[in-house]
């Protein structure tokens, strides 16, 4: 094993900072944002932050999406880094469970100048989407691990032929390739979700190994 990665095959510190150093920076807005939820926030890291977020917008220029869906809002870096990468009439629907992140959410995207284009939902990811009525040319999953199975349900017949689902963190630590304890139910949907997709004839996919796991899913 190379010495420049850890036991998860993920990159070591030093690597991951020369990767973050050589990807473009983010702005004040994004940089701020990321540090308010170090300060603020439960379990920040779960911030996109900078090499996701470039690589979210950069896959936005690159798939030009007019209709985007974000489940798992966090505190809004990656539907910042979204909407930045979308034409001027596109669309993006976010959705977070929990309500007391919604003042900081809605704080950024007035701070990024994007309140306009992002619709921010608050509430259950699986009874908000029932009530967006269009389809969509990207989805992004980052929401309740468990949930995986049933969101993959939810948008895959709201999606454009040709379209995208991004889902973040399906290696999951590692805990994909060990044995699965009975009571983890989140390894558990990742499991799920990841077979699901596998055997779903309606996409095609590949695994990225950046940060968690990214796994882009194109619909035929």
């Amino acid at each position: 094993m190379s010495n420049h990665k850890n036991q998860t095959g993920n990159p070591s510190p030093d690597l991951e900072n020369y990767i973050e150093q050589h990807t473009s920076q983010e702005d004040e807005v994004l940089y701020e944002l990321r540090r308010q939820t170090h300060l603020k926030v439960l379990r920040p890291r779960m911030v996109s932050g900078p090499v996701q977020g470039q690589l979210l917008t950069m896959l936005c220029r690159m798939i030009r999406p007019k209709a985007i869906l974000e489940i798992g809002t966090f505190t809004g870096y990656s539907a910042i880094c979204m909407a930045r990468g979308t034409a001027n009439n596109a669309t993006l629907d976010t959705i977070e469970r929990d309500d007391e992140l919604e003042p900081l959410i809605r704080n950024y995207f007035q701070k990024a100048g994007l309140e306009g284009k992002i619709n921010l939902h608050i509430g259950d990811a699986l009874k908000v989407i029932e009530n967006i009525h269009r389809s969509f040319d990207l989805v992004f999953m980052d929401g309740d691990k468990r949930e995986y199975p049933a969101y993959y349900d939810a948008v895959i017949r709201k999606m454009n032929p040709g379209g995208y689902i991004l889902a973040d963190n399906i290696l999951w630590n590692g805990k994909v390739i060990e044995p699965l304890d009975p009571g983890d139910d989140y390894t558990k949907g990742i499991l799920e979700f990841n077979n699901k997709v596998k055997d779903d004839p309606r996409v095609e996919q590949v695994i990225l190994p950046i940060r968690d796991g990214l796994m882009i899913i194109r619909v035929k």
